[in-house]
């Protein structure tokens, strides 16, 4: 069978990297993230790929950059006839791109050419797009920028959130690669380049994507938190104090007020005027504390109608 090197790092990877096993190739080794600290507690936690691979009792690599030429050569002393990543998390030198026979293919959680970079699926969401997909492609030295393989849709329901859409995204991306990779391994497969005037970008989340801006409307910031949902989750400010907003429902309320001002308290929500009608705080978390709802937050701080987030 075909002698695979896999690269991931996060989730949305390990089950792609189980389906490989199971279809019976060859994986000469896994290439993940180092173990980072997590947590209030700095914890040294390995990657969900390394705990498949692991479980999988496969060989593990985690280099701290393969830019290095030393840590990048040890895989291409391995001879793959395929390199395949999937949320890998760092850029692939032009020499471990042009060492396998077979190329280097990506999965990748967007439609390219439209959300090429780190955090496609934070930026559909928070879009407010109504679908996305996975694609298979070619790599080459520039971001996400190689020829498309083959692609899937995948519809983003109204309560979805990045963490329902990652692991649809991962089932999907999995599904199609099965699908894709005996054409690739027989040379019978298509490679549609991108049309670069459809480019559209998803960098990685900035602080100040994290920070809500009550002068948006109601619907565009359900959008942002939940396209920050599980993680790194949107924040705002009040009495001086950073406050995280885990969930919110866009609410139907008859008072007015300023962006950011509480218009009323009910039994489990915290209604906010917007720059746009109004939104129902759900779940939160002030700084300190644990994630909590509504509800509960509200038998502790002495909230009123007219208080105002910042």
């Amino acid at each position: 069978m075909t002698k695979i090197v896999f690269m991931g790092t996060p989730a949305f990877s390990a089950p792609i990297l189980k389906m490989l096993v199971e279809e019976g190739h060859t994986i000469l080794s896994v290439v993940t993230q180092p173990d980072r600290p997590v947590g209030r507690k700095k914890i040294l936690t390995p990657t969900p790929v390394k705990e498949q691979a692991l479980e999988l009792g496969l060989p593990v690599y985690q280099p701290e950059k393969l830019k290095d030429p030393e840590q990048a050569q040890k895989i291409l002393d391995l001879k793959p006839d395929l390199i395949v990543t999937a949320a890998f998390g760092q850029i692939l030198p032009t020499a471990i791109l042009e060492a396998p026979t077979l190329g280097a293919i990506n999965v990748h959680a967007s439609l390219l050419p439209e959300y090429r970079g780190g955090a496609p699926i934070h930026q559909a969401i928070i879009d407010g797009k109504k679908e996305t997909g996975v694609t298979i492609m070619y790599m080459v030295d520039r971001l996400d920028a190689g020829d498309i393989i083959s692609q899937i849709t995948v519809p983003i329901e109204e309560a979805d959130h990045t963490g329902s859409m990652f692991e649809k995204l991962s089932t999907a991306g999995m599904g199609l690669l099965k699908e894709t990779l005996p054409s690739i391994i027989d040379g019978s497969n298509p490679r549609i380049p991108q049309d670069e005037e459809r480019v559209t970008f998803a960098r990685n989340i900035s602080r100040d994507q994290e920070r809500i801006d009550w002068n948006k409307s109601a619907r565009e910031i359900y959008n942002q938190v939940r396209g920050l949902h599980p993680w790194p989750v949107a924040f705002t400010t009040f009495d001086g104090a950073n406050v995280k907003l885990w969930w919110t429902e866009i609410a139907d309320s008859h008072k007015n007020g300023a962006p950011g001002e509480i218009l009323e308290l009910v039994k489990d929500a915290i209604i906010i005027q917007t720059g746009d009608g109004a939104l129902a705080i759900k779940e939160l978390q002030p700084a300190g504390k644990k994630r909590m709802t509504a509800e509960d937050y509200l038998r502790g701080p002495k909230l009123q109608a007219g208080d105002r987030f910042e």
